[in-house]
């Protein structure tokens, strides 16, 4: 096996300049919280543990290392957060005597997870998970390391933020028969959303690594994670089960994201108002079929919506005859003014007999108006020189909608004909960590309040996460440095690296002085880590006294 001493346990590559990574920056002398296992612990004599990459619900993940294969690899530890921890001294788990039960029940739910994910490995969709190791009392996942981009990401990176039908086609149909495979072995995903949906360089979409049922089920012991727009009714504590169509509402919900290019409201909140709407510029865009698939996964209540995937994939590859009837049954999910665009086809000759009789009645009546016009001016039945009372109308008021939170975009505001008929929008843009670019995360006037009409509401859109370039600060004093790079918005953290005599004390190593490294954009805020040379260090022989050569 390779020695992995030397190799950092982030990428694992070879460290050729100290502690901290010439090719990630990350600084092997940072240790891994000790609720967690220790960076270079090994795991069935073969599988080392890196960094601590993302922690979830019901586990850990870990950058590892494959010493057998010498690749990097994911471990995904089992570890349900606020039941199980881990003393200092060892790596055995500690369970809370209260939640011994529950553990054991989401252990195995974890066992069968990522065996019938090993067993499904030959899926286009699936994340490949080649060994499941026991030991410290839990279990560990062992997923190979593939290079992908979440959907979110490329979404937002896209141009228009969203994509067409025959792009996302591509796209999600494969993903459908991983899921199906999952619901046959007994296992609902729970967290399907646009951050767990990756797209791999081939160009496939596979299934990231995900959390058991349990932990998508704010029922159970475990801690809840809320995805609004994507989580299902039936994952709140209520009357409602989780099942599969529980999938089948988050999997819709991401295609409508993928499609519209806003998430979709949240469950709760379509509880009151259960109308999807789609902009109308965007809507003519999608095939009526796969509108209609849309509606009947994203039901509100499970027993309305799509059962099976097999029926949801019928829905989404419909045949013409379906399309042409899903084309007058869904016109409902148009935004006002978007119905009446589109003509029947199959009866041109009736269509041409319509339009004609639509015209003789609007010329009659144009005429019919035009003689009343002249009757009231002239005919002298009324006096024009006397003043006319008029009784003003009374000022229509309006509930403020809640704008914040639905994943509504600025053009989701400017399409909407209603809304703009009673109010006043105005938009600006400001940085936030928290919501993704183009969403509106803000409003001036609180959602619920009845205001009048032409009421003037501004709408905050989220400039997306502030980023800065990281400045060049070698050789600088630490005093110096940390003002510069403070005054950008980083957040400064040091590691002391060793002085020859030949360096200023406190001053920014020459080399390699910062992770993330000089020139690289990074988000305002983010901490940047620099290497500060120490003070020089002396050693003093001790005296040798005479008692001491003596013994």
């Amino acid at each position: 096996m390779r020695d992995f001493d030397n190799l950092c346990a982030n990428c694992w590559e070879e460290l050729t300049e100290g502690s901290v990574c010439a090719e990630c920056g990350y600084d092997n002398n940072t240790q891994n919280d000790s609720i967690n296992l220790k960076i270079k612990t090994l795991l069935a004599d073969k599988y080392v543990v890196g960094k601590v990459i993302k922690v979830e619900s019901d586990s850990v993940t870990y950058s590892g290392y494959d010493g057998q294969i010498e690749k990097p690899i994911y471990i995904r530890e089992f570890f349900p957060k606020g039941i199980a921890s881990r003393f200092d001294d060892g790596d055995e788990i500690h369970v809370r005597q209260k939640f011994v039960n529950e553990f054991a029940r989401y252990k195995k739910s974890f066992f069968n997870l990522w065996t019938t994910m090993q067993k499904l490995h030959n899926l286009s969709a699936v994340v490949p998970v080649y060994d499941l190791v026991e030991a410290n009392g839990t279990y560990y996942a062992i997923i190979e390391k593939t290079e992908s981009v979440p959907l979110r990401e490329y979404l937002l990176r896209n141009e228009e933020g969203y994509i067409s039908w025959d792009t996302a086609r591509l796209m999600f149909m494969p993903v459908l028969t991983t899921i199906e495979a999952l619901h046959s072995n007994g296992i609902v995903h729970g967290s399907i959303t646009p951050d767990n949906l990756v797209l791999c360089r081939d160009g496939k979409v596979h299934l990231a690594p995900f959390p058991i049922t349990e932990a998508s089920d704010k029922a159970t012991a475990l801690e809840f994670t809320e995805n609004e727009g994507y989580t299902a009714l039936e994952q709140y504590d209520n009357k409602h089960r989780i099942c599969a169509a529980t999938d089948i509402y988050s999997f819709s919900a991401c295609i409508y994201r993928a499609l519209v290019g806003a998430n979709p409201p949240s469950a709760v909140s379509r509880e009151a108002n259960d109308k999807l709407m789609i902009p109308n510029t965007i809507a003519e865009k999608i095939p009526m079929h796969v509108i209609k698939a849309l509606v009947g996964g994203l039901q509100v209540y499970p027993e309305k919506r799509v059962k099976t995937v097999d029926d949801f994939r019928e829905l989404l590859d419909a045949a013409p005859a379906v399309r042409a009837k899903a084309a007058v049954e869904h016109e409902d999910v148009y935004q006002e003014g978007a119905k009446g665009g589109y003509p029947d086809y199959d009866d041109a000759k009736g269509d041409k007999k319509r339009k004609a009789v639509v015209w003789v009645l609007v010329i009659l009546i144009v005429a019919a108006i035009a003689a009343a016009v002249y009757v009231v001016q002239f005919s002298g039945l009324i006096d024009n020189n006397k003043d006319n009372t008029t009784t003003s109308a009374p000022i229509k008021t309006h509930q403020v909608p809640n704008f914040v939170g639905a994943g509504y975009t600025q053009s989701d505001i400017e399409n909407n004909g209603a809304w703009n008929e009673q109010f006043k929008f105005t938009f600006q843009g400001e940085y936030s960590s928290d919501t993704e670019e183009g969403i509106i995360f803000k409003q001036s006037v609180n959602a619920g309040e009845t205001v009048d009409e032409g009421t003037e509401i501004i709408l905050t859109v989220s400039k997306g996460i502030q980023t800065q370039t990281v400045p060049d600060v070698r050789g600088l004093t630490l005093e110096d440095a940390t003002k510069q790079l403070e005054e950008l918005g980083f957040k400064v953290s040091t590691v002391a690296v060793y002085n020859d005599g030949t360096h200023v004390a406190n001053t920014v190593k020459n080399t390699d002085a910062s992770a993330p490294a000089a020139g690289s954009i990074a988000a305002v805020g983010e901490e940047v880590i620099l290497q500060v040379y120490g003070e020089v260090e002396t050693t003093t022989a001790p005296a040798v006294t005479e008692s001491a050569e003596t013994e």
